[in-house]
């Protein structure tokens, strides 16, 4: 039934696979590398239309990269959010300098290179046969096997026994189109999916696989963001915090605000563990201990998405043309 199973996928992933993804038209591993690092936590449609041509524009070789500098990096990586990603895909480049291992341990061995992605760069670029564990690969195998819970180790160990060992390219690219085209997370078509042969979840309701999380309550946290300036010039900060480090940002405060500051409005960011309710306020005229920009060079420097609001208010309050932003 497997075999069965295997060529019938084959054959879906024939007719319905998206072949024309730019990284399945290559085997270069720092393209596919890339391509697997931007599309964790993000959807194929953004990566395609927004972040992955530009970023090859500017860094068109792994060698490339590792000699840019990382504020390059993360300008290039502005607005695809979690940044560690960008700062480790630096880190990986520079300690491979001219081209990426070939073993999945070596590859692991490096920064922000998971299990899964390993895999991926050794099966799409090396034609390596081991299976890969993305969100939509473990969501088929919750259901094929009929698990509604299963830790990290108890899934690859699923995931090697549904494997297809002889063709792991395809296997791994259906598996993946299957998951985001046939078995989604709130919607199934179990009647045109290749293992509908031997998927337990079909004998019950397939949605039922996994087990829902309960969902958390997205805490929110308040800031003051304070735009100080001093003849045409802003006051920015680079982040050391874990969260948006490298980044730079106008001054945040939870303190009481200082006499004479200027209200320019308020903004909410959304990010994927907090949302982010701030006030903006303007202060002229400050000798804040901060790194003075002009409004041009801050056009170079990777600023938060909180922080692209803050600076349209600036902009809007002050009717600054567009272009100069």
């Amino acid at each position: 039934m497997l075999k069965i199973a295997h060529i019938n996928l084959q054959k879906w992933y024939k007719n319905n696979g998206r072949h024309e993804l730019p990284w399945r038209l290559t085997n270069d591993p720092y393209k596919v590398w890339l391509s697997e690092v931007m599309l964790q936590q993000t959807q194929v449609k953004t990566v395609l239309e927004r972040f992955y041509f530009p970023f090859l524009e500017t860094f068109a070789t792994l060698e490339i990269l590792a000699s840019a500098t990382e504020d390059e990096v993360l300008k290039k990586w502005e607005g695809l959010g979690y940044y560690t990603r960008a700062r480790n895909l630096h880190k990986t480049a520079k300690l491979s300098q001219k081209e990426l291992p070939k073993t999945v341990s070596e590859l692991i061995a490096l920064p922000g290179i998971g299990r899964s992605t390993a895999h991926a760069i050794a099966a799409f670029s090396y034609h390596t046969p081991v299976p890969i564990l993305d969100a939509n690969v473990k969501r088929i195998l919750y259901r094929v096997f009929g698990v509604t819970s299963a830790n990290e180790k108890q899934l690859w160990e699923l995931a090697y026994k549904l494997f297809d060992v002889e063709h792991p390219y395809e296997y791994n690219q259906a598996m993946m189109d299957l998951g985001s085209m046939v078995c989604e997370s709130k919607q199934t078509a179990c009647e045109v999916c290749p293992f509908q042969g031997i998927c337990k979840a079909t004998l019950d309701d397939p949605l039922l696989y996994p087990t829902k999380k309960a969902k958390k309550v997205v805490p929110i946290r308040s800031k003051n963001i304070i735009i100080f300036t001093d003849k045409k010039r802003l006051a920015l900060q680079q982040r050391e915090t874990r969260f948006l480090n490298g980044l730079w940002g106008f001054v945040e405060e939870d303190k009481t605000l200082q006499i004479g500051m200027k209200q320019l409005g308020s903004i909410v960011q959304k990010y994927s563990h907090f949302h982010l309710h701030a006030d903006v306020y303007h202060l002229e005229n400050s000798a804040h201990e901060s790194q003075w920009f002009s409004l041009e060079e801050i056009t170079d420097l990777a600023l938060s998405g909180a922080d692209h609001k803050a600076l349209a208010l600036f902009v809007k309050e002050h009717k600054i043309s567009h272009s100069m932003v």
